[in-house]
């Protein structure tokens, strides 16, 4: 009589990463697409450079990113976050709210005004009406996130005594937009195509330091 047999089915292994989780790959992906962005500019740079130059194969690239638009905005997140650290770093290391605003907005306008950042905000308002979705996200990430926490900072001064603000995420709504006043649209529209000088940036954040503090200064 003959036994019956069994067939036995090895499961993988169990630390197996989900398609598309790897930390690692996923850096790797984003190091070259900023090597072939910064090269060639978001139009003229293509999957398949990317995909070289992060030494991955075509088809893995596409396994972490679905197309160039959210590639390159990922990219954008990943260095605006890095930016956005030393600014809230910034912030918080001066109890004068005056210093403190001002090292702020410097941060806050330098970031902003890059080449990298520049791009950014065209791509994504470019492609942000078929692509509805990429420009929300972007949008939530980024203004929306950076205007929360600089409210919390107001928070904080107001519970000190050192401001008076009823409504802080509308403060710091009008006090990012105060320091991006003449440096940022003309570089958006290309009417400028250089970064602003340091002496600029200063100027703009210090005129906008002081009417932020006339209004909600204590």
């Amino acid at each position: 009589m003959q036994a019956n047999s069994k067939t036995i089915v090895k499961s993988g292994p169990r630390n197996r990463r989900i398609a598309g989780a790897d930390p690692e790959k996923h850096r790797q992906i984003l190091d070259g697409a900023q090597h072939v962005f910064t090269a060639r500019g978001f139009d003229a740079a293509s999957m398949s450079d990317i995909a070289a130059a992060a030494k991955v194969s075509k088809g893995t690239l596409y396994v972490y990113f679905e197309d160039k638009e959210h590639l390159f905005v990922a990219l954008i997140q990943r260095e605006r976050e890095a930016q956005k650290s030393a600014a809230m770093e910034a912030l918080n290391e001066d109890p004068d709210p005056v210093r403190a605003l001002g090292n702020f907005g410097r941060c806050l306008a330098r970031m902003i005004n890059s080449e990298l950042a520049v791009s950014a905000h065209r791509v994504v308002i470019g492609v942000a009406e078929r692509m509805p979705e990429l420009g929300r996200d972007f949008y939530e990430k980024g203004p929306v996130l950076g205007s929360q926490q600089l409210a919390r900072y107001l928070d904080r001064m107001t519970a000190e005594g050192k401001l008076a603000i009823d409504d802080t995420y509308l403060a710091a709504v009008q006090f990012l937009d105060l320091c991006q006043s003449t440096l940022t649209r003309p570089r958006l529209f290309n009417a400028i195509r250089t970064a602003p000088s340091e002496a600029e940036i200063d100027h703009v954040v210090e005129e906008a330091t002081a009417m932020f503090m006339a209004r909600y200064g204590r």
